[in-house]
């Protein structure tokens, strides 16, 4: 391989080249006869590819690895995309992984989850912000898609969804949900209250399936507790204070926070 060509920047155009042929993790790695995890280790540039995962990746993606191991691949890359959409390539069709908001289907988690946790004095702002988290990535790493789309932040009590209070505030003018003060222990928390139930033909079974798992694993938690465990988990450790939280980082996970058995590679 081209000395110039850091492990990080061959990750960064395999990722490239999945996405524009509209490869999921799973099934490249399925393809080539490597784990999803290690994909997503490569794809990230923390682990070495010998060549001859190099050789599969390109015939399954239909790359040239001279083309691949050159220093204007990008250019080459653009070219190559905007020919393939001028030609046969619907813009619909090329996965994205990008978490995009769904508000309805957010709103509709948040009420499932308050109809099981709001009269538990442990679950005010800081618990149910690590429930829908766990909720959201743990989802994310048994199917590779979104629940609910949220963007998390890494904060120093742990991960926080962004627009959280855009959507609380809609909830409350809707009469959704009341916000309470109550006191838990001796400190003021901030509690919700559903007024009304979730919309349960907006979940499908294995959706709800994670989300009471999650309710089941730490639904009796307090703050502490859930904001330790939080730190805990790949995807909070890996990400830099104030940053947004990559999905992907899902599939590092190790027990007790992995909720799915990865098959480890052959060799």
């Amino acid at each position: 391989m081209d000395a110039n060509i850091s492990q990080k920047q061959i990750g960064q155009r395999l990722t490239a080249l999945r996405k524009m042929k509209g490869f999921s993790q799973k099934d490249l790695a399925k393809n080539i006869g490597i784990s999803r995890p290690s994909l997503a280790q490569i794809e990230l540039g923390n682990r070495n590819i010998d060549v001859l995962e190099l050789h599969k990746l390109s015939l399954v993606l239909n790359f040239s690895l001279d083309e691949f191991l050159s220093e204007n691949f990008v250019e080459k890359l653009s070219e190559n995309r905007l020919r393939e959409k001028e030609e046969t390539t619907p813009v619909e069709n090329i996965r994205i992984s990008v978490p995009e908001l769904q508000t309805d289907k957010f709103k509709n988690v948040l009420l499932y989850i308050l109809e099981y946790c709001a009269g538990k004095p442990n679950v005010g702002e800081t618990v149910l912000n690590k429930l829908l988290y766990f909720c959201d990535f743990n989802y994310y790493e048994i199917y590779e898609e979104h629940l609910t789309g949220a963007t998390y932040k890494k904060l120093p009590y742990g991960p926080v969804p962004q627009n959280l209070d855009q959507i609380i505030h809609q909830m409350i003018d809707s009469e959704q949900l009341k916000r309470v003060k109550t006191e838990y222990h001796g400190f003021t928390q901030i509690r919700y209250l559903p007024l009304e139930k979730a919309n349960l033909t907006k979940l499908s079974a294995a959706e709800k399936t994670v989300i009471d798992d999650v309710i089941l694993q730490m639904g009796d938690w307090n703050a502490n507790k859930i904001s330790e465990y939080s730190h805990g988990d790949k995807p909070w450790r890996a990400t830099d204070d104030g940053e947004h939280i990559d999905y992907n980082l899902a599939f590092y996970r190790r027990p007790p926070y992995s909720v799915r058995v990865y098959p480890e590679d052959e060799d």
